[in-house]
């Protein structure tokens, strides 16, 4: 049986606390005073859209199971109608992919849903 597609509805801006959690994992790969600028970057970046798929090809990541908590929660938000953030996401030129700065359990719970769902980005 088909999982049934939801509208997922979304925020115009990436939440507040969305650029601290993204610093904090780009602070792990990167010094800490690139990771502020990085940061500071994707602030002031436009709004770009890809497919969840596409996403997920260029992030070489591995997608979460719906039994992880944080994917189960945003799964809900949707199902509930609930608008959620859009990904904050890093172009990794050297390695040719992209990093998920901040997002990715939102993309795990959007991509049970749909895989060519269009989901809006910050991207540098």
């Amino acid at each position: 049986m088909a999982k049934k597609i939801f509208e997922i509805k979304w925020l115009s801006e990436p939440e507040d606390h969305d650029y601290p959690a993204a610093k904090s994992y780009l602070s792990m790969l990167f010094e800490e005073l690139f990771a502020k600028k990085i940061v500071k970057e994707l602030k002031k970046a436009p709004i770009s859209k890809f497919k969840a798929k596409d996403i997920f090809r260029a992030s070489e990541l591995s997608l979460l199971g719906v039994s992880n908590s944080h994917v189960l929660k945003d799964q809900k938000k949707i199902e509930s109608g609930a608008a959620i953030a859009p990904l904050l996401l890093v172009r990794d030129t050297c390695n040719g992919k992209v990093i998920i700065a901040d997002g990715y359990h939102r993309l795990c719970a959007i991509y049970s849903f749909d895989e060519d769902a269009v989901i809006p980005c910050k991207i540098i």
